[in-house]
């Protein structure tokens, strides 16, 4: 009896979908399709028939500067970025879901500070053609698109690590056309630091810590916080991206192998370490890259 009832209370949060036409089969697994539905109802201003429309119809997506390898597609109104997930991440991420939820959920309601990017779906896609038999399967994550409706003059790609964290660009030029990482930032605020207001400062350094925390108390490494400088406000967009990848064991390894330098990085610290390591290195990076705008309080009391 105990057994049954934990059958029933166990219910598969999964959904799946198959139809057909005459010429192919399809099938679509949509991953936590309640908790996800309930989490878009709670932050998007947007309906689901409006996210359902967007979806409906999506382009192929260059990502200037991964070094992934990922497919990528984004919707054509340009709302939405689609990312094919390796089975590796797909697992990942089904383990961390429902902290997602509860941790997405509750920074809303309690009016917390994060800079996640809002991960909308994940889904299992297929189809396979009944004249050919040639089939395919794609493993999809769709993502608020942080750029939507802005035209940005600048786009940087930051871990935290400066080994192996620099892009080559033609004539110097710091095009939007490429994704530019630490290194270049660092290059670059050199001679024009990227100045915010104090209050903005504030709630950056909340959210990022809090965010931050969050990933590392369930073993997550390798995000980045992408920023991009809208050329027409001059405002600072940015979003915590990539939170998907485990520290597993074959991340250990590169750790390992890096840190002996072995394959170079001159000394550097490797872009890889342990989750506590890549949140604190993380933090202070962050809060280093932006500085606060001085004003008349600044520097006093320091002495008092």
């Amino acid at each position: 009896d105990s057994a049954d009832k934990q059958k029933k209370q166990t219910v598969n949060p999964h959904i799946e979908l198959q139809f057909s036409d005459a010429n192919a089969k399809f099938y679509c697994r949509i991953y936590y399709a309640e908790e996800f539905h309930r989490m878009r109802e709670e932050i998007m201003e947007s309906s689901e028939e409006d996210f359902v429309r967007s979806l409906s119809h999506c382009v192929n997506w260059q990502a200037r500067g991964g070094k992934s390898g990922a497919v990528f597609y984004a919707t054509e109104d340009d709302r939405f970025i689609l990312k094919q997930m390796p089975r590796l991440e797909v697992q990942s991420f089904l383990d961390f879901a429902p902290h997602y939820f509860t941790y997405i959920t509750g920074a809303v309601q309690q009016k917390r500070p994060t800079v996640l990017a809002k991960i909308l779906g994940v889904y299992r896609i297929g189809y396979k053609n009944s004249q050919n038999n040639a089939e395919k399967k794609l493993d999809l994550l769709v993502m608020e698109n942080l750029f939507y409706g802005r035209k940005m003059a600048q786009v940087f790609d930051l871990k935290g690590s400066l080994r192996n964290r620099n892009v080559k660009t033609d004539s110097g030029k710091e095009s939007c056309e490429v994704v530019l990482l630490d290194e270049n930032l660092l290059k670059l605020i050199h001679d024009n630091p990227l100045y915010i207001r104090s209050h903005c400062k504030a709630i950056l350094r909340a959210a990022i810590h809090s965010d931050a925390y969050f990933l590392s108390s369930h073993l997550i490494i390798d995000y980045s916080l992408l920023v991009g400088r809208d050329d027409a406000t001059d405002q600072l967009v940015v979003g915590i991206i990539d939170y998907i990848r485990t520290f597993t064991w074959d991340k250990k390894l590169e750790m390992v192998v890096k840190s002996t330098g072995i394959l170079g990085g001159q000394g550097k610290m490797p872009t890889v370490v342990s989750p506590e390591l890549y949140r604190a290195r993380f933090c202070e990076a962050m809060d280093k890259y932006f500085l606060m705008v001085p004003d008349h309080w600044t520097g006093l009391g320091i002495n008092c």
